[in-house]
């Protein structure tokens, strides 16, 4: 299943006329896929740029010409692994790093994805891309298997990760298997499985559904009132209080109106607004 399948499968049991998902899950994987519904739609991307963590698994000793379990091996090779050294090999991975996007991706040149290209054994060169991985925890190392977990930015490519690891450790390495735990402060156990959600009646399924600010609890909070609410919902900027920066979600009362981004002058000028049922 794609994530759009995924999508799709949900929107029409919500019957949901707009839908959206925060981020691609390839197929090999499993785990958090937020999906975002109506007025949500607008600020899904804000997802998009969150941080993320994964639990992996690499296969050591294995090198497949796409990083991960679904592509052809290209290289074998003895697992031959101190565990004590582990901890200075994965730590060499953290901070801010760069990766070469794989053939074996969305990326488009010349408006075909790489992916295409790949799969006609076509291969161009691809821009190193600045990342950070945030943390690498090591939760299991049994014989050629290396079980991790990844807190990273968006744009992280994990196989990347895992090939290279692999090549670090002199053996090789692709990713066998990879569960997405936690996008922003949505994590997997707010989640509910589509077959559970299926199963539901109406009312049980509406109970999921998580409000719009929920895409949004990492922004500071502006609240506005009489005028300057309706200014701010008319798209003119109002008053920025001292202290508030970067993106704000503003509120009128208890109800999320938009989010807004500092302009000149110390006005907070809206970036999307929520259209509002009278």
């Amino acid at each position: 299943m794609t994530s759009n399948d995924a999508l799709q499968k949900v929107r029409r049991l919500f019957s949901a006329a707009k839908g959206g998902h925060t981020g691609t899950l390839d197929p090999l994987a499993t785990g958090l896929l937020p999906l975002c519904f109506g007025e949500a739609t607008k600020f899904s991307a804000d997802l998009l740029d969150a941080d993320k963590t994964y639990e992996a698994v690499l296969k050591l000793g294995v090198t497949t010409d796409s990083g991960d379990a679904e592509g052809r091996i290209t290289a074998t090779a003895a697992v031959d692994v101190d565990p004590e050294a582990l901890p200075g090999v994965l730590a060499r991975f953290t901070g801010d790093i760069r990766q070469i996007p794989p053939m074996h991706s969305a990326l488009k040149r010349d408006g075909r994805p790489l992916y295409e290209l790949a799969r006609k054994g076509i291969e161009v060169e691809r821009e190193a891309r600045a990342v950070t991985i945030h943390a690498i925890d090591l939760l299991d190392f049994a014989g050629d298997s290396l079980h991790l977990r990844i807190a990273c930015s968006k744009g992280t490519y994990i196989r990347v990760l895992a090939a290279d690891i692999g090549a670090a450790l002199g053996c090789g390495a692709h990713l066998a298997a990879l569960r997405r735990t936690r996008v922003g402060d949505l994590d997997l156990p707010g989640a509910v499985t589509l077959a559970d959600l299926e199963g539901l009646d109406e009312a049980g399924r509406m109970a999921h559904l998580q409000p719009v600010d929920a895409l949004l609890r990492s922004l500071p909070v502006l609240r506005v009132e009489g005028e300057a609410a309706q200014r701010f919902r008319h798209g003119n900027p109002v008053d920025l209080p001292s202290g508030l920066l970067g993106k704000i979600r503003v509120y009128e009362g208890e109800r999320l109106i938009g989010i807004g981004e500092p302009g000149s002058g110390e006005r907070l000028w809206p970036k999307r607004l929520v259209q509002l049922a009278d």
